[in-house]
C-alpha cells in the first residue's frame, strides 16, 4: 500500500476497484483530476491484477495523488469494502477503472446530497461508449428509471441504478457494505438493503458518466449477470421480512429471471452449435415466457436443428455489426478471475 498525504479530511472518498484495467486507469484518473469539486480522496484497490506492474507505474507517475491498496483477487465487493474500511470522506463515490466522469460530476452529485439530507444515494444518467467506435448510447434509454426508487421498482427493474453512484458513507456502512460472496450484481444487492433500511435513492437525467461497454466487462455477459441477479433475489427471499405483496413481486421476478437464464443459456448453446442442449434450455424458458417466436424456434429445432443453428449464427453476426447492439450488451463468455 502506498498513499498520498492525508492531512486534510476530504468531503468524499472516490473508490476505484481495479482488475486488469491498467490500460484504462489513466483516463479514469484524468477525469477525476478535471473535477470542478476538489475536496476528495481517491482510493484505488488492485484486486489481484495480472498487470500489476503497469498499473503501479501509471499510478505513481500520474499527477493525481491516490491511496493504493493491493490484495489477492477476491472480487469487486471485497475490493470496494477494503476501500470503505479506510475511507475518511463523509460521502462515497463509486467509479470503475474503465469509466470516466464529466468535470461537473462531483459538483452535481454532492450538491443533491447536500441539498437533500434525506437522500442516501443519488445516481446520474450516463453515455455508453465502446472501444474503437464513435457510436454512443444513453444509459437510461436501455436501462430506464421511472417513478420513485423503492423495493418494488428495484425488483421489477423499473429503476436501474447506474453504477457510478454517490452516497452517504453512513448509508453504505449502515447497510452492511457489499456482500463479498457475490461476484456480480453486488451493487444491486446493496441498494435493496439500503431501501429496506429506510434509505432514499434518487436519480436525475444529466449524463455525467462515460460508461464503457466492452467484451471483457461483466455487464456484457447476460448468462453470468442473470445467474447472479437470481442469487440476489433468492437472498432477498431468504433474509428480508416481506409483505405478501412484496413476496409475490419477488417470486414473479425469480420465475421470470430463471426463464431468461434458460433463454440466454440456449442462445449460447446455439452459438456453440449445441442444438440438442439449446432445445432443452429453450423449452425450459418457454414454460414461463410462452412467446410465439420462441415456440417457433423450438419447433424448428425439433425438425430442422441444423438450419436453426446456421440461421442463428448468421443473425448474431449481423447483429454484432450494429453499434446499438454492441453498446446495449452482448453475450460473451465471462473472463476468468474477473471482478
Amino acid at each position: 500500500m502506498f498513499e498520498a498525504q492525508r492531512d486534510k479530511t476530504p468531503a468524499v472518498t472516490v473508490v476505484i476497484p481495479v482488475y486488469n484495467s491498467a490500460h484504462y486507469i489513466a483516463q479514469a484518473l484524468d477525469s477525476l483530476k478535471a473535477q470542478t469539486f476538489t475536496n476528495y480522496e481517491v482510493i484505488v484497490v488492485n484486486d489481484g491484477s495480472e498487470d500489476r506492474e503497469e498499473l503501479e507505474r501509471i499510478l505513481k507517475s500520474h499527477p493525481l495523488p491516490v491511496v493504493y491498496v493491493s490484495q489477492e483477487n477476491k472480487g469487486v465487493s471485497a475490493a470496494r469494502n477494503a476501500a470503505i474500511n479506510i475511507a475518511r470522506g463523509e460521502f462515497y463515490a463509486q467509479l470503475d477503472a474503465d469509466d470516466q466522469w464529466t468535470p461537473d460530476y462531483l459538483d452535481v452529485q454532492l450538491g443533491i446530497l447536500t441539498d437533500k439530507p434525506d437522500v442516501a444515494v443519488v445516481y446520474p444518467n450516463a453515455t455508453i461508449v465502446r472501444d474503437g467506435s464513435d457510436a454512443t448510447l444513453e444509459f437510461m434509454k436501455i436501462s430506464p428509471s421511472e417513478g420513485d426508487v423503492n423495493f418494488e421498482s428495484l425488483v421489477r427493474q423499473k429503476c436501474v441504478v447506474m453504477t457510478c453512484v454517490t452516497a452517504r458513507m453512513s448509508a453504505i456502512r449502515g447497510a452492511g457494505m457489499f456482500d463479498e460472496s457475490l461476484r456480480s450484481c453486488e451493487d444491486f444487492d446493496l441498494w435493496l438493503r439500503i431501501v429496506r433500511n429506510g434509505g432514499r435513492i434518487v436519480y436525475h437525467q444529466r449524463p455525467l458518466v462515460l460508461y464503457r461497454r466492452h467484451e471483457g466487462s461483466l455487464s456484457s455477459d447476460r448468462v453470468w449477470m442473470t445467474r447472479n441477479l437470481l442469487a440476489v433475489f433468492e437472498k432477498c427471499a431468504a433474509t428480508f421480512e416481506l409483505t405478501a405483496g412484496e413476496r409475490e413481486i419477488l417470486d414473479e421476478q425469480i420465475a421470470s429471471n430463471r426463464a431468461n437464464l434458460h433463454l440466454f443459456e440456449g442462445k449460447h448453446q446455439l452459438s456453440a452449435g449445441q442444438t440438442s442442449a439449446a432445445l432443452v434450455s429453450l423449452e425450459k424458458a418457454n414454460e414461463h415466457l410462452r412467446t410465439p417466436k420462441l415456440r417457433l424456434v423450438i419447433f424448428l429445432l425439433r425438425h430442422a436443428p441444423r438450419l436453426v443453428g446456421l440461421a442463428f449464427s448468421l443473425r448474431e453476426r449481423l447483429l454484432a455489426k450494429h453499434a446499438e447492439h454492441q453498446l446495449s450488451g452482448i453475450d460473451q463468455p465471462r473472463p476468468s478471475s474477473s471482478v
